[in-house]
């Protein structure tokens, strides 16, 4: 009985021999990352960043020091996350009450 790395169920290692086409126990340890901390910056990079990285990184100290939640942290987040729900809740808590309020008195019924 060949030993199972990692303490895998069998299922894992029928699977990944199957796949590799070798024994579980013969299969080569994984590539080594690619060096490209010796390649200048040009090569690392593939295209162009879409912020200056002093704008990006500007960006990242506000908003990981704010004490605010998350949620509240963009200019105009009160407004999306606070505002509109508070009114859309208030509008159909309007709407329901004087629907309620209606039914019971009678009014507004269509003949």
């Amino acid at each position: 009985n060949p030993q199972k790395p990692c303490g895998l169920p069998d299922s894992f290692h029928s699977f990944a021999s199957v796949r590799s086409g070798q024994p579980p126990s013969r299969r080569s340890p994984p590539a080594p990352p690619p060096a490209t901390a010796s390649l200048p910056s040009a090569a690392r990079m593939t295209e162009a960043p879409f912020l200056p990285r002093e704008r990006l990184f500007k960006q990242q100290h506000y908003f990981q020091h704010l004490t605010k939640h998350t949620y509240l942290k963009g200019r105009y987040d009160v407004i999306t996350s606070v505002a509109i729900p508070l009114a859309l809740a208030a509008s159909s808590m309007f709407m329901i009450g004087r629907g309620v309020y209606n039914m019971s008195h009678g009014i507004g019924k269509k003949e």
